[in-house]
């Protein structure tokens, strides 16, 4: 699906209200958040597009090679403090990714094929 930050077409809530209400066999949404500068006013719509429709979500944190390792720490304590305190059904915990180092990228592979059942965990379940 398109992004929905930068670029993101003037409609594109009307484009994908539709298909988050009504997609049955959607397991879980995976919100891409930016890391460097944290939750957005785009970033809140599509949260609250979530919540409204009892979506289970997850945020995976970009570009974590883009800043310090002082700034990620702050933004991760905030964004997690918010889906601890604010949302019900963000799945809580965070996966922070670097498309460029692939760090991270390993774990969250391993959710998603464990959400979608791809994978035998031997009992472990992330969810």
């Amino acid at each position: 699906m398109p992004g929905y930050g930068y670029r993101a077409p003037e409609d594109f809530v009307d484009m994908v209200e539709t298909y988050l209400k009504e997609r049955k066999n959607l397991m879980r949404t995976f919100l891409l958040v930016d890391s460097v500068v944290g939750i957005q006013k785009a970033d809140s719509i599509a949260i609250e597009m979530c919540e409204e429709f009892a979506l289970p979500y997850v945020m995976v944190l970009t570009k974590i090679d883009k800043s310090s390792k002082g700034h990620l720490l702050k933004q991760v304590l905030q964004i997690q403090k918010f889906v601890d305190t604010k949302t019900q059904g963000c799945f809580p915990q965070l996966f922070p990714v670097s498309a460029v180092t692939y760090s991270g990228i390993h774990l969250l592979r391993c959710f998603i094929a464990d959400v979608t059942g791809n994978v035998k965990t031997n009992g472990f379940q992330f969810s």
